[in-house]
């Protein structure tokens, strides 16, 4: 995942969260935080 696709899913991410709207149906939300976790860990960026 580049950079790009990376900022998209943060914003995907953010929007399933915090728009009324949405609908943060629980399984799109854990692909996305997999795919965030994935990025994470792979380039070391781990929160502290």
């Amino acid at each position: 995942m580049n950079q790009s696709e990376y900022t998209s899913k943060l914003d995907e991410f953010d929007y399933l969260m915090n728009d009324p709207e949405a609908d943060p149906a629980p399984e799109r939300v854990w692909e996305v935080l997999a795919a965030l976790s994935f990025h994470d860990l792979s380039h070391g960026t781990a929160a502290e």
